[in-house]
């Protein structure tokens, strides 16, 4: 996901890149005498060429969008709030040092905040830029997955098991 300006500028210059070498690949006569060998490397190019204009046409949506009329950001999980926050931000055109002098803390926080995809936030710092930002969810669905409860649990057990046999094994 791009985050800013500067990789922004940095996503158009790996496209243009990666652009450059497909078309390489694709003159590349010596190289298409082996053809699977040539569609491996032309595929993992394309592969990198399709997520690049994926990620720069959403960050130009994100920072040409009207301001006038609500933004829809659809969310997979959970796990994908703090990339809706950002988002949020930049579409509202707003600087990190504007949302971190709205919420009263420095930008460095804020700056932390996206760096470390709000890792280091608390929940109820993210409910604070999540309010500052206007971000609501319209409908959200929960699954609780029992299978994965369960296999979460067998893990901490093999590891609480693992980690005492290695506890006596050093006594």
């Amino acid at each position: 996901m791009i985050k800013n300006q500067k990789q922004y500028q940095h996503s158009l210059d790996w496209l243009r890149r990666f652009e450059q070498s497909v078309a390489e690949l694709d003159r590349n006569e010596n190289l298409k005498a082996e053809p699977l060998r040539w569609q491996l490397h032309r595929n993992s190019y394309q592969s990198q060429v399709d997520i690049l204009k994926e990620e720069i046409a959403e960050y130009e949506r994100l920072i040409n969008c009207d301001n006038s009329q609500p933004i829809q950001i659809k969310v997979e999980s959970l796990n994908k709030l703090p990339d809706v926050l950002i988002k949020a931000r930049i579409a509202a055109k707003m600087s990190q040092k504007e949302l971190a002098d709205l919420l009263g803390i420095d930008q460095q926080r804020v700056e932390q905040y996206e760096d470390s995809d709000y890792q280091c936030a608390s929940f109820v710092e993210i409910l604070e830029v999540s309010a500052v930002l206007g971000v609501e969810f319209e409908t959200a669905v929960m699954r609780v997955d029992f299978e994965e409860i369960e296999a979460g649990k067998r893990s901490v057990e093999k590891w609480r098991k693992e980690k005492m046999n290695m506890a006596a094994k050093s006594s």
